[in-house]
């Protein structure tokens, strides 16, 4: 895992600008603390920092075909999972190799396949590819959009970056937000494509971007698409099961130690099992697979239920651990571990945003720091509600009938940033055209039932707009530690096959999750295998929401802060009793503090 920043211009000579691109690779060095690297033509520069996982020593990067006289320049982020088979099929073709490494193949690929090259890829990347014969880039992301890549125009071409912050070092791109970007910042619609930086443009999941003379060429090579399914519930399941084993298999590769997330939820439990499983089959039976949860110290008295959490996590992922296997720790945290300034700037500049959820991103960066101290790799149950149904709007009749975002009905306007109505930025009409817009890209099938397509609708949303989120939190908050996450889940067979499978199927049981708790029978305790859903767990302390509420007042002195917030909306939310603060409360003084750290690390211009 690593970062990729550079850029192409056909106005200038790249070669006359090695500070540039030197500053521009140095800001993503918590994403590669291993090693960086520049490399510089007429048309093209060219950065690189690693997180050395494969091939310690000969995966350096960029990485060119012909290190005297390169035709092809690669920067690569990402895991190829089938670079085995590929390298055998390369080599077959009359491909060379001189390392072991992904990258290699996936340089090689490009010189058998050119941009036809994302179709043969299984895993999570993105990367940029600099083809001097043709004097073209190209950018390419994952499938699911698992790893981030940003670009925006320059004179003559355009920059790219793994993360804005590298894009913000490239002379002729400031940091300016307007209010398309506060709309998509805070309409928590997450569309991709636009960002809060106004000019700056995420690459599409399962998209690619083309650069030459003739200028710019975008398109999708992969999309969920509909399709029958045949296979009855027994079939089903064992597919299911097949699918997950299969892509723990082989995402379990690494030159470095790894480790899995348990949280004792359905997801993280199968998904450990599965791996310990693999682990001792590669190892022998006294292989044990290190296994982390987060825990907060006040949770085993103050713990109370909300909208999002119906219990307490531990005791679950202790007993799952030890059902398993595994060499299992809990990181607890404190409310002054939470509240620091300190972690709280790293976590608002990890992100370029100031969207997020507060002490459960902070929660998050610290947990991935302790788990840096021990691995390189850790592997995690993300995407598992998206893609089995897990979320309670898959089965409320309210979300069915809603003509909205269904996580809206959840985080509605109570958890929303409180913004100066004086802004005038008609976020509900944004809501209201974007929506459509994103039912519009819904496939259909022939003979669907509507309440078959309903279904479909909630998650093709769920899993081109939600988990969009989820994925840009876990990743720019586990690569500020320089910890690689894997996410077996989002595996686009797997993916591909549960999207096709009738909602019917899906919830034969009666409940979420049907599928992966029928197909982990066994894998978990039957504590953990039949217990509701629960959501990644936030703080109860009065401590810390009395510190919460004072960041706020204190962020409230800003000037800048106090012009985009009604003080108003914010009054019942600084004035609650600690101990009475409701989640939706909270939330909104979350993102006022955030939005404070925001501005005054990035001074943005605001063009409002």
């Amino acid at each position: 895992m690593c970062g990729i920043t550079g850029w192409v211009s056909f106005h200038s000579d790249a070669r006359t600008q090695t500070p540039v691109i030197e500053a521009m690779t140095a800001t993503l060095a918590p994403r590669g603390p291993d090693a960086g690297g520049v490399w510089l033509g007429e048309r093209a520069a060219i950065g690189h920092r690693r997180l050395a996982v494969i091939d310690i020593e000969g995966g350096v990067q960029p990485m060119a075909d012909r290190p005297d006289e390169p035709t092809i320049v690669l920067s690569y982020s990402g895991e190829v999972y089938n670079h085995h088979r590929l390298r055998a099929e390369l080599r077959r073709r009359g491909h060379v190799f001189r390392t072991r490494s992904d990258t290699e193949v996936v340089l090689r690929a490009y010189a058998e396949w050119g941009e036809a090259v994302a179709e043969h890829l299984e895993g999570m990347f993105a990367f940029a590819v600099w083809d001097e014969r043709e004097q073209r880039l190209l950018l390419v992301r994952d499938r699911l959009g698992v790893k981030p890549l940003h670009w925006a125009a320059v004179d003559g071409g355009l920059a790219f970056a793994s993360e804005p912050k590298a894009l913000f070092a490239h002379p002729e791109i400031r940091p300016r937000v307007d209010a398309d970007g506060l709309r998509e910042a805070y309409s928590l619609l997450f569309n991709t494509g636009p960002t809060v930086w106004s000019g700056v443009r995420e690459v599409d999941p399962g998209g690619l971007l083309v650069l030459d003379r003739d200028g710019i060429r975008e398109r999708r090579y992969w999309q969920l698409e509909a399709g029958p399914h045949t296979d009855d519930r027994d079939t089903t399941v064992e597919r299911i099961r097949e699918l997950v084993g299969a892509a723990a298999h082989g995402q379990l590769e690494a030159d470095v130690p790894l480790c899995s997330l348990l949280s004792g939820g359905l997801d993280s439990t199968v998904l450990t099992a599965l791996l310990a499983g693999e682990l001792r089959s590669r190892q022998g039976p006294e292989a044990r697979i290190r296994s982390y949860a987060v825990d907060y110290s006040d949770q085993a008295v103050e713990f109370t239920g909300d909208v999002l959490r119906t219990g307490h996590d531990t005791p679950y992922a202790v007993e799952a651990g030890a059902f398993i296997g595994t060499d299992h720790s809990t990181v607890v945290l404190d409310p002054r571990s939470l509240l620091d300034p300190g972690h709280r700037t790293a976590v608002v500049v990890a992100r370029d945003s100031p969207i997020g959820v507060g002490d459960m991103d902070t929660s998050l960066y610290l947990l991935f720091g302790e788990i840096r101290q021990h691995s390189t790799v850790a592997l995690s149950g993300e995407a598992a509600d998206e893609v089995f149904g897990g979320y309670p709007w898959f089965h409320s009749p309210k979300a069915l009938a809603a003509g909205t975002f269904p996580w809206l009905l959840v985080t509605g306007d109570e958890a929303a940033m409180p913004l100066n109505p004086e802004l005038d930025l008609h976020i509900a009409e944004f809501r209201d055209d974007t929506y459509r817009t994103a039912l519009a890209a819904v496939p259909h099938l022939e003979g669907e039932t509507p309440a078959e397509h309903r279904q479909r609708e909630l998650q093709h949303l769920s899993l081109t707009r939600w988990l969009r989120q989820l994925l840009h939190r876990k990743d720019r908050l586990s690569m500020a530690q320089g910890l690689e996450v894997r996410v077996p889940y989002c595996d686009h067979r797997l993916v591909e096959y549960a999207f096709t499978t009738p909602w019917a199927l899906k919830s034969h049981d009666g409940r979420e999750k049907s599928l992966l708790r029928a197909a982990g029978a066994g894998l978990a305790p039957d504590s953990v295998l039949h217990r509701p859903k629960n959501h990644y767990p936030a703080t109860h302390h009065p401590d810390y929401n009395r510190g919460l509420q004072q960041l706020a007042r204190d962020a409230l002195a800003a000037e800048q802060v106090r012009a985009l917030t009604d003080e108003t909306r914010l009054k019942p939310c600084l004035d609650t009793p600690p101990d009475r603060l409701e989640w939706g409360h909270r939330l909104r003084l979350e993102r006022v503090v955030d939005l404070a750290l925001w501005l005054d690390h990035y001074r943005p211009e605001l063009a409002l």
